[in-house]
């Protein structure tokens, strides 16, 4: 048996081990080539795929990850629409209102927005699903806000949040606390008033009372969403 079949082997069992990725019901196709594990399928949720990414890059002798996992969809739409629904999110978002959009259709990158003396941009595409944001803004709250935004549209199976940050800003366990609060005061479906929340590296805690599960999942979800996060620990109660 050769190296790479051990660690493949020892990845898919990795995998098994996490209720959540469900690997039984949702195949992750697998293969490794000096160092490099590419991760490809479809995946339930968010959870799912953050957390098939953290258990295969436990796995001795993974140096890195190619991540082609997308997630299955609440709804299943043509491009066109996720794209059109994305550029309307981050139009409608008034913490963008400074900020140029364009989107690329039909090969062609489409000015949708531009404000006078605008000296940021987000560029989005949408192929198969899957998100695409390019450009620069001011903060990374503006990058993972964006990036939000575009997982709530339905139809969307993956983002890739390629926005740069300019000037440069360090990241901390206070941006991204701030980061997932904003993202829960954004969810019209959960009162961020009663969710605490704290982070710890890559790692966000949820703490509060709520009054339905659906709350509950939500906030966890929204968290998930939150560029940076690996994995969310929910500890919400539900009280009628």
């Amino acid at each position: 048996m050769t190296r790479a079949t051990i660690i493949l082997e020892e990845v898919r069992a990795a995998l098994r081990s996490e209720p959540r990725v469900r690997a039984a019901e949702h195949p992750i196709d697998l293969a490794f080539d000096e160092g490099t594990l590419t991760m490809e399928g479809e995946v339930e949720d968010i959870a799912a795929k953050k957390l098939a990414l953290e258990q295969a890059a436990a796995v001795p002798g993974v140096a890195q990850i190619v991540d082609r996992l997308h997630v299955a969809p609440a709804e299943r739409q043509e491009d066109g629409l996720v794209r059109d629904s994305v550029r309307d999110a981050l139009i409608a978002e008034p913490a963008f209102a400074e900020i140029s959009i364009g989107m690329w259709n039909k090969g062609a990158l489409e000015r949708v927005r531009c404000p006078n003396g605008a000296r940021y941009v987000i560029e989005l595409r949408v192929e198969n699903g899957v998100v695409t944001l390019a450009g620069d803004v001011p903060g990374l709250d503006y990058k993972r806000l964006a990036g939000v935004l575009a997982w709530w549209v339905p139809g969307s199976r993956d983002v890739i949040n390629g926005l740069g940050v300019m000037p440069p800003e360090e990241d901390s366990d206070a941006a991204m606390t701030e980061a997932v609060r904003l993202a829960l005061e954004k969810d019209p479906f959960v009162n961020a008033d009663q969710i605490r929340v704290g982070t710890k590296g890559s790692i966000v805690t949820l703490a509060g009372l709520v009054p339905k599960e659906s709350e509950r999942e939500m906030a966890e979800y929204d968290a998930w969403y939150v560029f940076g996060v690996d994995k969310v620990v929910n500890k919400i109660v539900v009280r009628l």
